[in-house]
């Protein structure tokens, strides 16, 4: 979600309209993850533009890079020694203080608005299903 939310802050601070924003970088994301999950990698970027296929071969190597990936080895540490159980537990001990700002940080981000308008003009994206507040029995985060 940091990647998606981060492509939509820099496109909308270049100047694209936050509907266009929103599009290229979280409403497409299920047809790029139907792909993968239907075809594997190689099979999504068959089923994509040349362009596309081009700018995942030539761009995605700049956004993941060695740091990201020793970013990644320290977080699988702390998952494989405890600290991140243990940080979850003081966390939920203390009344969740830290979780609960982010989520509400989350909820605030302006992404969340425009999906909002946008998914209201999509029947089809709901159509026979609960809505999160209905399949929770109201307990939303």
């Amino acid at each position: 979600t940091e990647l998606i939310r981060a492509g939509y802050d820099t496109l909308v601070e270049a100047g694209y309209q936050p509907e266009s924003a929103y599009f290229e970088t979280l409403h497409e994301v299920k047809l790029i993850v139907d792909f993968i999950y239907e075809a594997g990698i190689a099979g999504m970027r068959y089923s994509i533009s040349t362009t596309a296929e081009y700018g995942d071969l030539t761009r995605g190597p700049r956004i993941v890079t060695d740091e990201t990936r020793a970013e990644m080895k320290r977080i699988l540490t702390e998952i494989q020694d405890g600290t991140f159980a243990n940080e979850w537990i003081e966390e939920n001990r203390n009344g969740l203080p830290n979780y609960k700002r982010l989520v509400e940080e989350g909820k605030e981000h302006p992404i969340e608005a425009v999906g909002a308008e946008l998914r209201a003009m999509m029947p089809w994206i709901t159509a026979g299903k609960q809505d999160v507040t209905e399949a929770s029995g109201g307990d939303v985060k």
